[in-house]
């Protein structure tokens, strides 16, 4: 039979949450909202539920985009799924907000650059191939100056993430007609995309516990890069 999964989007501005019967959506929500997961998170989980006439112990599995984004949203998602395996007694199954995004580009022919926002003039991206019906990463994930990623794109490509929406003027400066865009409403991670990615993880047998899934950063948050131990100076 296949897996029934609950899959949680919180590493965006915005929120997003599916309930997946193998490859069919039974319920989805999206939201763009400006309050935390912590205002919202459970009690759409619960209203899900009651849309789509489940019980928490009917998910086979919890899959959880693990980053890169939003340091917040990532550690709400990522401590409700880890929660909510335990209660139930089910695996997690971790996912990538980039290549969610480029799963939201389904047998795109140009190679797809994600950016995310990161903030200090700085963008989250990867670059992915569609192959075989999947978005496959050409490289690893980093966090980057859009201007210097730039410099390494010679070819047409096509551009999606909230970055590519807050950098589209130098995009366009730098690659001109070799630069295109996905359309506005696909530019922020959606739960269903997160989910099918999910559902691959689960046939190919990559599940964690509680104690193995990790968040994805990319770089230390501001805390940490301010911290100081006690007694000493910079």
């Amino acid at each position: 039979m296949p897996p029934i999964l609950l899959t949680i989007q919180t590493a965006s501005p915005s929120g997003s949450l599916a309930i997946t019967d193998g490859e069919r959506l039974l319920a989805e929500i999206n939201l763009d909202v400006r309050s935390t997961p912590t205002e919202w998170l459970l009690q759409s989980i619960e209203d899900l539920l009651v849309r789509a006439n489940l019980a928490k112990g009917d998910f086979d599995a919890i899959g959880v985009v693990r980053g890169p984004g939003s340091f917040t949203g990532l550690r709400v998602g990522l401590a409700t799924a880890k929660g909510l395996s335990l209660a139930i007694g089910c695996p997690l199954l971790g996912i990538s907000s980039l290549q969610c995004l480029a799963m939201q580009l389904p047998f795109a022919s140009l190679p797809v650059c994600v950016m995310l926002d990161a903030r200090k003039q700085e963008v989250y991206t990867a670059l992915y191939n569609w192959e075989g019906g999947y978005p496959h990463p050409v490289a690893e994930e980093r966090v980057i100056k859009p201007e210097i990623l730039l410099t390494e794109i010679t070819g047409e490509t096509l551009f999606v993430g909230n970055g590519a929406l807050v950098y589209r003027s130098l995009i366009v400066r730098q690659l001109a007609g070799r630069a295109h865009f996905a359309p506005a409403f696909l530019n922020l991670p959606r739960a269903a995309a997160a989910a099918a990615i999910a559902l691959h993880e689960w046939e190919t047998g990559r599940t964690f516990s509680a104690d193995e899934l990790m968040p994805s950063y990319l770089r230390p948050s501001d805390a940490e890069i301010n911290w100081r131990p006690s007694g000493i100076s910079s």
